[in-house]
């Protein structure tokens, strides 16, 4: 108990010195682990969504549908429920194909299913507003409505009929909007639609009148859902084309709206940690003196290398596990508006499960330790009297550079010279860079992306919902990253400044001026992440070549460029403040601090 109080008075005595790194650490283990724990949340809140809707609303185990009508249709699928294997059904009924107006300006395809005023055993829709169907009344699906903008009370146009909207409400029998249609007309694709219910005989009269597509569907409930596939297979239909849906594709289909967000979220994460790895390693090489004459006091007074290593890492392992409980945290707060952005299902949607929790606390668990593992090693083997007397990693010397950059001017010269002291850190700078520019150039290029909207004929009235959630998540992890990318920036910076202090102050008094020092300090960071710019284009273009369609459409060279330029000013622009309070450290001050 003892050491574990010592370990823990230890700890939180160095996160009290050094308040800016704990942030940091925080920070970049919260965004990576709750991008992380969305990624992989969304398939399971998926499930469990369409799992509680059906549910709170009967769902059926198998839609049955046929792009033919008449009797001998209607006693086809009437002859389904004969089978042992059905306990309940619903219909034969009407579904009609329609175009709804919403005020006279939206409009949008409708698949109108008639339905009896007394819902049956079998798909029986919830009303969360309103009632349900009544003669002269239209009730509309809950995604659909509120893409629609529509409440109840309000009035809606069908096929050139004008009918009030009586009810909202949710149905596991069909996907979520845009997809109710299941098959077209013909028995093939259709397009976007939503759901509207309204009476049988209203149905009957609207595609009469209208002289409407119809199609016939029944709803089947199993005496054991998890056969439907075997009841697929036993009972082919080849006398009239006939569709058997199963709940376990409608619950397929819901994931089609997310296709992309995991992709987005996960591979999101991945180059946020890479970041968080990057930056934290940094602040840590930069502390690396300092951890080494700590672990040499601890070493002169009696602590065992175990005891030195529990204390220079739990520091960063008990940050990393706050990180990872915030960034859970967030997840599971966020995650509802992410798995159903289209409000067709309901239910309360379970937060990250065991496997991901796992997965984001290693990941937390990694960050910690590959970005402080190389620094605590090499305190620990050390000597004592070599750690207490450590000073700034002296790199060595290299004639060819220095007959190189005598040649150039001062700040290029030094800066030429401070990267070369580092070639490593100038590579993690460099990949840094390329990380945050794919990441821009995959949010231009799925900008550059013409979405087909869910109104009448792909009409943008109705904004395709998975292009919106695409791009929304794009923009968050994007401004993310440029946020870690940035801290990492100043920290480069700023740790190049600290180690290079004693040199920079030699450099001042051989004549170089707090201007040309400072420019010196800009223009490391500004060639270190030159290539990272430039490379980081191309890879953004192919990233989301890797996840897009065919047809997809790549970016206007122009924005690539933009983006690399605008990546190198930005740069340029956040090193201007360290290098130059850097620079203005007093010479004597600086060289005294590097020789006590």
């Amino acid at each position: 108990m003892g050491s574990i109080v010592l370990i823990a008075r230890l700890v939180l005595a160095d996160i009290r010195v050094h308040k800016v790194q704990a942030v940091m650490l925080l920070l970049a283990v919260t965004v990576a682990t709750a991008t992380m724990a969305l990624g992989l949340s969304l398939r399971g809140v998926s499930d469990a969504l369409y799992e509680q809707t059906r549910a709170a609303t009967a769902g059926p185990d198998l839609v049955a549908l046929s792009g033919d009508t008449g009797p001998s249709v209607t006693s086809t699928l009437t002859s389904l429920t004969e089978a042992p294997e059905v306990v309940a059904h619903h219909g034969p009924y009407r579904v009609v194909y329609a175009t709804l107006t919403n005020r006279g300006s939206t409009s949008s395809p409708v698949v109108v299913q008639g339905f009896a005023e007394t819902p049956g055993p079998v798909n029986r829709p919830l009303v969360t507003s309103g009632r349900w169907v009544r003669p002269g009344g239209t009730v509309l699906e809950r995604g659909f409505a509120t893409a629609l903008g529509v409440g109840v009370g309000d009035r809606v146009t069908i096929a050139g009929r004008s009918y009030p909207v009586v009810g909202i409400a949710v149905t596991a029998a069909t996907s979520i909007y845009p997809w109710a249609a299941q098959i077209g007309p013909g028995g093939g694709p259709s397009d976007y639609s939503g759901l509207a219910w309204m009476t049988r005989s209203d149905a009957r009269a609207l595609a009469s009148a209208g002289n409407l597509p119809v199609t016939t569907a029944i709803d089947l409930k199993l005496r054991d859902p998890a056969a439907t596939e075997a009841f697929i297979d036993a009972r082919r239909v080849p006398t009239f084309r006939v569709n058997l849906h199963s709940w376990q594709f409608t619950a397929q289909q819901d994931m089609v709206i997310l296709r992309n967000s995991q992709p987005i979220l996960v591979i999101g994460s991945w180059l946020l940690s890479f970041l968080a790895i990057t930056g934290v390693a940094a602040l840590a090489a930069g502390r690396a003196v300092e951890q080494t004459r700590r672990a040499g006091l601890l070493k002169a007074v009696g602590a065992t290398p175990g005891l030195i290593a529990a204390v220079l890492l739990t520091e960063y392992l008990a940050l990393a596990l706050i990180g990872d409980t915030l960034g859970l945290l967030i997840a599971r707060l966020t995650v509802p508006a992410i798995a159903s952005p289209t409000a067709s299902r309901i239910g309360d949607a379970a937060g990250p499960d065991g496997a991901t929790i796992a997965t984001a606390t290693v990941l937390a668990v990694a960050v910690a330790v590959l970005s402080t593992l190389r620094p605590t090693l090499r305190a620990l083997r050390t000597a004592t009297v070599t750690a207490l007397s450590a000073t700034a990693y002296q790199p060595g010397h290299r004639p060819w550079l220095t007959a190189i950059s005598a040649l150039l001017p001062t700040p290029l010269l030094l800066g030429l010279r401070l990267m070369a002291r580092r070639p490593g850190r100038a590579v993690l700078q460099a990949c840094s860079t390329a990380t945050t520019v794919i990441s821009i150039i995959a949010l231009l290029s799925l900008y550059a992306q013409t979405d087909r909207g869910y109104g009448l004929n792909g009409s943008p009235a109705l904004p395709n919902l998975r292009g919106e959630l695409d791009r929304r998540l794009m923009l968050a992890v994007t401004i993310l990253l440029i946020t870690l990318a940035i801290v990492n920036t100043l920290t480069f910076t700023w740790t190049t400044a600290m180690e290079a202090r004693a040199n920079m102050a030699i450099a001042r008094t051989l004549g170089a001026t707090p201007g040309q020092i400072s420019a010196g300090l800009s223009t490391a960071q500004f060639l270190a992440n030159l290539p990272g710019a430039i490379i980081g284009a191309p890879l953004g273009v192919g990233l989301f070549a890797l996840f897009s369609a065919r047809n997809w459409t790549p970016p206007p060279t122009s924005w690539l460029l933009a983006t690399v330029l605008a990546t190198l000013l930005t740069t340029a622009a956040l090193t201007v403040l360290p290098a130059r309070l850097a620079a203005r450290r007093p010479v004597a001050q600086a060289l005294s601090a590097e020789t006590a």
